[in-house]
């Protein structure tokens, strides 16, 4: 017999205009329409700085130093992987990865009410919007940053400024897989001409612009570099001079840079890589980690891990109720105070215990039952006194029911036994 049944009191609709009450005007935001959308985040900007020094550096300082036909392959794998990173990354960018309600409404122009989980758990309620005003899908979610519903949403990319979801995941993908083949070429041609500098500089001096007909690079190749340490940078539309110190340096900086970023991109490949093979997406692999940790910190406190139809142990199920027997718990109080208070139903028993002991000594006194009210002050023998938590009560030796009401469930008076 569950405790827990007690009816719930029917209120009448508030007077006054119907608006939304999850938040107020003030708080109202406009949604992102795409990456593009201002402000940008440092990450974003953070992360074309990156390629755009990785472009810089490798095509116009270290590529051009390769001997052929390790150049022209240099040129050819690095080049593809950098216009493919490019495209795709401009593509995840700015394409609207909303519901496709969302996109129907084109209502990116009018202010949009930003969540308050103060006034409302969450903002999607039985597949349904409450800020979108739409129907949505059970994979849709509504990204806290952009303002709107996502399709298929898979987690918000700081990197790109835009949420990834159907509409653009595949072109993340690609991106990150374009970037992390980009930069590993990159770093094997610094790392080859790093050591080649030491080892064979000669080998690194095969451009024409080494020797042109006027012998001005002849003369650098056989005295000024030899001697000076001149080497040639952004060849072959501009040729520059720079010392082999500097060479050297910006060749650590770029070594010890795309090796960061090759360790993040790799991470980030063979995370999604993962997830694909699951057939999961991002939002499903966070939420799924929370609930083993919290299954795992039930297990430390003590709790047990219930398990479904389906053998999945640990699982935690914090929206079903524990069933409590009122009669059980009247019949037998001192055992029910001596349970064991590890788990949740223990503990409500044990609340409940205490609650009708305290009952039951007060029915004692006044040869009356009550719950949760407190006594008149002068009561007339044999009237009935209406109650809103029992619904109804006797007093005194009048004619009336022998048992109470405990939220609901009719429980053993004992003042009557």
């Amino acid at each position: 017999m569950s405790c827990f049944g007690r009816g719930l009191r029917r209120t009448g609709p508030a007077r006054g205009n119907s608006r939304n009450e999850l938040v107020t005007p003030s708080t109202a935001s406009l949604s992102r329409v795409n990456g593009w959308a201002c402000p940008p985040h440092s990450f974003q900007l953070v992360g074309w700085t990156i390629y755009s020094y990785m472009a810089v550096v490798g095509f116009g300082i270290y590529i051009p130093l390769l001997p052929s036909p390790w150049s022209h392959m240099a040129y050819s794998l690095t080049g593809i992987a950098f216009i493919v990173h490019l495209v795709t990354h401009v593509a995840a960018v700015s394409i609207d990865p909303a519901e496709a309600g969302v996109r129907a409404k084109k209502s990116y122009s009018n202010p949009l009410p930003v969540f308050d989980k103060k006034k409302q758990p969450h903002v999607i309620h039985n597949l349904h919007c409450y800020l979108c005003k739409i129907n949505v899908d059970p994979k849709v979610k509504h990204c806290s940053v952009c303002n709107k519903c996502i399709e298929d949403f898979d987690h918000h990319c700081k990197w790109l400024n835009n949420c990834v979801g159907r509409q653009n995941y595949w072109y993340f993908f690609v991106t990150v897989l374009s970037a992390t083949l980009g930069v590993l070429v990159l770093l094997m041609v610094i790392l080859f001409i790093f050591i080649q500098h030491y080892m064979d500089p000669a080998s690194l001096r095969t451009a024409q612009q080494f020797d042109s007909d006027n012998g001005t690079w002849l003369l650098f190749l056989s005295v000024g570099v030899l001697s000076n340490g001149t080497w040639l940078v952004f060849l072959p539309l501009a040729p520059m001079e720079t010392s082999s110190v500097s060479l050297l340096v910006v060749a650590f900086l770029t070594v010890m840079l795309t090796t960061g970023s090759l360790l993040l991109l790799v991470h980030l490949l063979g995370f999604h890589i993962y997830l694909l093979l699951n057939k999961m997406s991002t939002y499903d692999y966070i939420i799924t980690r929370r609930r083993e940790q919290a299954s795992r910190q039930d297990i430390a406190m003590g709790f047990p891990q219930s398990s479904d139809s389906n053998g999945n142990a640990g699982q935690n199920h914090p929206h079903m109720e524990p069933s409590i027997d009122c009669d059980a718990l009247l019949s037998d109080r001192v055992s029910c105070k001596n349970q064991e208070t590890g788990t949740i139903s223990s503990r409500l028993s044990g609340s409940f215990c205490t609650e009708l002991d305290n009952f039951t000594k007060s029915s004692e006194k006044e040869n009356g039952f009550y719950y949760g009210t407190e006594l008149p002050t002068q009561i007339i023998p044999g009237e009935v006194v209406m109650d809103d938590s029992l619904g109804w009560r006797s007093v005194g030796g009048a004619e009336g029911p022998r048992a109470g009401q405990c939220e609901g469930v009719p429980c053993t008076d004992s003042a009557h036994q």
